[in-house]
């Protein structure tokens, strides 16, 4: 009787269309690994990168372009946006050259390590 009464106090389980509870929220976002995504990367300024290693590749040709964060902030400025940079570093040894715009140039791809 003791057992069948425990079942009646507890609260029923939330069905798969439930709100998940603020505290798994918040223990989400206070993951490491929520720190960034890819496009707020792809955003930020050289300088606020901690990575030693910046690593970005072609959609289109699949060649794949490294540089140490220190020899970027050296050639294109502590405030250059990453996305800018890395579309340069692409650019500058382009091999799809069609001569029109639209399809011009490489297609970046940010890998994360």
């Amino acid at each position: 009787m003791a057992a069948e009464a425990d079942r009646r106090r507890a609260p029923p389980a939330a069905g798969p269309d439930a709100p998940l509870p603020a505290e798994y929220w918040e223990s989400v976002l206070k993951d490491a690994r929520a720190g960034t995504t890819g496009a707020q990367m792809r955003q930020r300024r050289l300088s606020e990168i901690q990575r030693h290693v910046l690593r970005v590749s072609c959609r289109r040709c699949e060649r794949t372009v490294e540089i140490q964060t220190a020899d970027a902030v050296r050639l294109y400025g502590a405030n250059a946006l990453w996305k800018d940079v890395a579309q340069r570093l692409l650019d500058n040894t382009c091999r799809q050259r069609t001569g029109r715009h639209e399809e011009d140039g490489c297609w970046p791809a940010f890998e994360t390590p």
